[in-house]
């Protein structure tokens, strides 16, 4: 794992542990399928990546290729998503491993 890969991670991680909370005080959430049309309608943003965070929270990062914007958003079980972070210099990435584990 490259070092701005490791760095990445613990970034996200830590916006997952503490983010969702905070961007529920700060007002930064609404149902997902509002926040969706507002990411493509605005940015061009499609959803890139998904996982599943703690307590049953829908992690996805969306982003554009074309104008290299990102977000990240947690979408609760209750259907309400809230940005976590967002940014620009978006860039798609496929790390291959070697036959030992280790990043190329």
């Amino acid at each position: 794992m490259t070092m701005t890969t490791k760095v990445f991670t613990l970034a996200f991680a830590a916006l997952v542990l503490a983010g969702a909370a905070q961007a529920q005080t700060a007002n930064r959430c609404a149902p997902r399928d509002q926040v969706i049309a507002q990411l493509a309608d605005r940015y061009g943003e499609t959803r890139q990546s998904i996982g599943l965070g703690s307590n049953n929270r829908v992690i996805e990062i969306f982003a554009s290729t074309d104008t290299g914007t990102w977000t990240i958003l947690a979408t609760l079980p209750t259907g309400l998503s809230c940005l976590l972070a967002s940014g620009q210099a978006y860039q798609k990435r496929a790390e291959a491993r070697s036959a030992q584990g280790t990043r190329i």
